[in-house]
């Protein structure tokens, strides 16, 4: 029953962030004739202010980024060309990250590099999780097992270090980079720079469930290596 329970519970943390954040970003999403640019054009303003012109704004169907290899704020096609407070919000969230990029913000580095080879590393722990049992046969060596066990959970350790290292880069790019900016360019009153926290909240959280996935991933194989 304590299972059962535990499960329940675990999904809930794991749903919930993503369903809240989806909903929030939704109800926000509409365009409004008051609104005076669209993503594109407030992230483009945004830039000028702050001198970092030489950053592009894109089109992307790959989801809201900041690409630091080709410094690039990428916009989806509803945030690029809508005039609504979701696409404004996000424009700034976005460009936060590039201010990061900027000013040499260390953890939005360490993030940059851990990404790069963290992918690789968890396709590898997998790899490593299935070979357990083919080695324990060939080798009939529990040492043997015992070392590919441990390669494969540091392996997979890294894709959860990388979205921990992921948390606090999206909320200091939502709160310490893309609040004050939007405070300080007029562009929205008092009630939608409420309303804005909570998209900024909920670009930050999106990275939450993930963090846990992968904790969850990791836990499974352990599980299942255990039997």
């Amino acid at each position: 029953m304590i299972y059962f329970i535990l499960i329940a519970v675990l999904l809930v943390v794991l749903i919930a962030p993503q369903f809240w954040a989806k909903s929030i970003l939704q109800r926000y999403s509409t365009a409004r004739k008051d609104i005076p640019a669209t993503g594109a054009e407030f992230a483009r303003h945004l830039l000028q202010e702050l001198k970092l012109s030489f950053v592009s704004v894109e089109a992307t169907g790959s989801g809201d980024h900041y690409d630091p290899v080709s410094t690039a704020v990428r916009l989806s096609a509803s945030n690029m060309d809508e005039r609504s407070l979701t696409a404004i919000v996000v424009a700034a969230h976005e460009t936060g990250h590039a201010l990061q990029h900027a000013v040499s913000y260390r953890p939005f580095f360490w993030r940059v590099r851990l990404v790069v080879w963290a992918s690789y590393a968890e396709k590898v722990g997998s790899v490593f999780m299935l070979a357990i049992p083919v080695i324990g046969l060939i080798s009939r060596s529990p040492l043997a097992s015992g070392a590919v066990l441990l390669l494969g959970v540091m392996s997979m350790m890294a894709a959860v270090l990388v979205h921990f290292v992921t948390l606090p880069v999206e909320w200091n790019a939502s709160f310490s980079r893309a609040l004050p900016l939007l405070k300080k360019t007029n562009y929205l009153d008092a009630a939608d720079i409420k309303a804005a926290r909570k998209i900024l909240l909920a670009c930050a959280l999106t990275y939450l469930a993930q963090s846990l996935m992968s904790m969850i991933n990791l836990w499974r194989w352990l599980r299942v290596l255990k039997r």
